[in-house]
Parts: structure tokens; sequence; C-alpha cells
């Protein structure tokens, strides 16, 4: 499963109702460190299909996500179990730092 583009009108659906935790990256077109992650993601995405979904929200194109969320700092990552905030991160990631998240 490939990431999914989360926006205001499939967040609850995509996130909040998920039965799969949801790894949900706050980023933006023209973040370094967000680009930086991209394919770290990417990664994730494909070795995690059908136990972890990674969803994108771009800041630029869904503020109001972005302001309910408190996203101050991009990239952000937040880990959504059961409609919760489970975990959160701010700032670039390795790989084995998202996979410790995720654990």
């Amino acid at each position: 499963m490939a990431e999914v583009k989360i926006t205001k009108e499939n967040f609850e659906r995509e996130v909040l109702e998920s039965n799969i935790p949801v790894l949900v990256d706050f980023w933006a077109t023209w973040c370094g460190p967000c680009r930086m992650i991209a394919p770290v993601l990417e990664e994730i995405a494909e070795e995690n299909a059908g136990s972890i979904k990674v969803g994108k929200i771009n800041v630029d194109e869904e503020p109001e996500l972005a302001m309910q969320f408190r996203v101050a700092s991009i990239p952000t990552l937040m880990l959504f179990k059961g409609g919760q905030v489970a975990k959160m991160t701010v700032g670039y990631q390795t790989k084995q730092q998202l996979q410790q998240m995720l654990s």
C-alpha cells in the first residue's frame, strides 16, 4: 500500500476510523527535512503494508488540520492508534528512529 494523501474530507475515515495504526506526516513541498524524510516514509509504507498506514498531510493545502493538531514545525509525525495520537515526533528522523516509534 502506498502512502495515502490525507485531507480534511478523508481524515476521519483514513485516520480516526482506521483499524490499523496510522503514521501521519505533516509536511510541505518547500520543507527540506520533509523532502529528506519522504523516501524513508515510502519505504516504511511499503515494508509495513497491511499493518501500518502512512498518511501525508500537506500543511499548505490543509491548514485546518495542521492547526487542529497544533503543528508548529514540520515535519511533524504523529502515530494514531484507535483514533488517538499515541506518539509524536518533530523534525527529521532516521528510518531506525521511525521504526522504534512504530514498535
